[in-house]
């Protein structure tokens, strides 16, 4: 998984890691407010992750569902790091 970083992956979990880290509370407390439109996207993550995986077959990818837990911030970043891996 690590060993393809590509700029564009490396770009991928950084972002993950900053999702993460706000919705955990380590960033300005305005960013962490929520909102309905953060309802609307991660239903809709959850579909696009769904339905792509099983086009894909990239079953690695459905861990970013868990990553909704700590928010989008954290899960769309994660999926798309997740996604741009080579499949074998």
């Amino acid at each position: 998984m690590f060993a393809d970083l590509t700029p564009l992956r490396l770009a991928w979990l950084t972002l993950a890691l900053i999702g993460a880290g706000v919705s955990l509370g380590l960033g300005p407390a305005a960013i962490h407010a929520p909102r309905p439109d953060h309802w609307v996207a991660a239903l809709t993550l959850v579909l696009w992750c769904g339905v792509e995986t099983t086009v894909r077959r990239n079953w690695p990818a459905l861990l970013a569902l868990p990553a909704l837990a700590l928010g989008v911030g954290c899960a769309l970043p994660f999926y798309l790091f997740l996604r741009s891996a080579r499949i074998a």
